[in-house]
């Protein structure tokens, strides 16, 4: 587990780099190839797995699989922090648990590019400010539309919530089917991952910890 936060909240200077790096990186530092390549690469997949390409219902295969992966991977244009920016002081001196909870998503592995299918947890205790509600939801989103590992994507939700709302403290549960491991490989459907990253007072206190933790079913 990553080094701990201050007590009050804020990310050491190698957190906040960290976190910096995984949301720009992706887009910034790869080139991207054309869609004319992408669907030329599609094509050869087809053929390689033993279909032919040109017959009737695969001959818009190539087209229709690259905008499903602009769909499946729009992550990698979208800034999660900026959806966080807008953020609301007039709370009346709030400073109990906020949590959001069972928010779906679908993400892929970056191993397989297999799906994940699961629901994320995210609560934070708040230093003076709140954020809408569905900006939670979309900083999951964003990360989940990326290829992914889940440990991995539970930290970088928690770090860049952490990072720009400077609460008190994060939690992020996380609870994935990965059907890189249910549809091939060892077969064991049914079976889900679960992944946690506590910063601020949910690892400093155990009891606000397992308050949070209560509300995981």
């Amino acid at each position: 587990m990553a080094k701990a936060p201050t007590a009050s909240g804020l990310l050491v200077s190698n957190t906040t780099k960290n976190v910096t790096k995984a949301r720009s990186a992706p887009s910034s530092a790869v080139k991207r190839p054309s869609r004319a390549d992408a669907e030329q690469a599609i094509e050869t997949l087809i053929r390689w797995a033993g279909d032919d390409s040109a017959r009737d219902g695969l001959h818009e295969t190539p087209a229709r699989v690259a905008r499903a992966f602009e769909e499946w991977f729009r992550g990698y244009s979208e800034d999660p922090a900026a959806v966080l920016q807008k953020t609301f002081e007039e709370i009346e001196g709030y400073d109990e648990m906020i949590t959001l909870q069972g928010i779906r998503f679908e993400s892929h592995c970056e191993h397989h590019m297999a799906p994940i299918v699961g629901r994320a947890w995210v609560g934070y205790i708040p230093n003076g400010r709140v954020v809408g509600i569905s900006k939670l939801a979309r900083v999951v989103d964003v990360f989940a539309k990326r290829l992914q590992i889940q440990e991995k994507m539970t930290a970088q939700i928690a770090n860049v919530i952490n990072e720009v709302l400077q609460p008190q403290g994060v939690a992020v549960v996380i609870k994935a089917e990965h059907h890189c491991m249910t549809t091939r490989g060892v077969h064991k459907p049914g079976t889900e991952l679960m992944t946690s990253r506590m910063l601020g007072i949910f690892r400093d206190s155990a009891i606000t910890r397992q308050e949070f933790l209560s509300m995981v079913d």
